[in-house]
């Protein structure tokens, strides 16, 4: 694999990572609210 392929790679694995983790993070803290 080139480079580019490499880094185009990690960079959407951070992206669909990063998503997953925000909405995650959203609906706990809207699960904590009263």
């Amino acid at each position: 694999m080139s480079a580019g392929a490499v880094v185009m790679m990690i960079v959407a694995m951070v992206v669909v990572w990063g998503g997953l983790l925000a909405a995650i993070l959203k609906l706990r803290g809207h699960t904590e609210e009263p």
